[in-house]
């Protein structure tokens, strides 16, 4: 499978069944634990539409992350996609972003970290990112925490 292949599989995997103030918290904390845990230096970012719901920076990282965190949001607000598979999809037609998007490379980053929350029968209604680690472990960290707010079993091995 390729990397867009499977980058489009782990989104249509990763749709919630509603999406409420308490699921942000929820995954908001859940990114916390999980960066906490692995001495992640991160900032992360939970919005529905323009509001933030869950905001946290880490030690280490800095408002330089804040800043990403906004660039690779606006990648996902843009496209309804992740960031790190808006990227892809460049980098499979043998381009990149930066070169090929027309987009202002200062306002929009097509690097992993930040994932659409999307809701069965709504689409996408928000955004959930992560700053501070290389592109594919903000992406990854992201991933671990949607599929553990999809099933809080799944870290047990239950």
């Amino acid at each position: 499978m390729t990397e867009v292949a499977e980058l489009e599989a782990q989104e249509a995997r990763l749709t919630l069944p509603r999406f409420t103030y308490e699921d942000a918290w929820t995954l908001g904390t859940l990114l916390v634990g999980l960066a906490r845990e692995r001495k992640a230096p991160v900032a992360i970012d939970v919005r529905r539409g323009a509001q933030q719901l869950f905001h946290c920076a880490l030690p280490g990282s800095s408002a330089d992350n804040d800043a990403w965190i906004d660039r690779k949001r606006r990648v996902v607000e843009r496209y309804g996609e992740s960031s790190f598979l808006v990227g892809a999809r460049f980098r499979a037609k043998g381009t990149t972003f930066e070169a090929s998007s027309r987009l202002d490379p200062d306002r929009y980053a097509a690097h992993g970290g930040s994932f659409p929350i999307a809701v069965e029968g709504a689409g996408v209604i928000g955004s959930v990112t992560v700053s501070g680690l290389p592109q594919a472990e903000d992406h990854a960290l992201v991933v671990e925490a949607l599929e553990r707010l999809l099933d809080p079993h799944a870290a047990d091995g239950a």
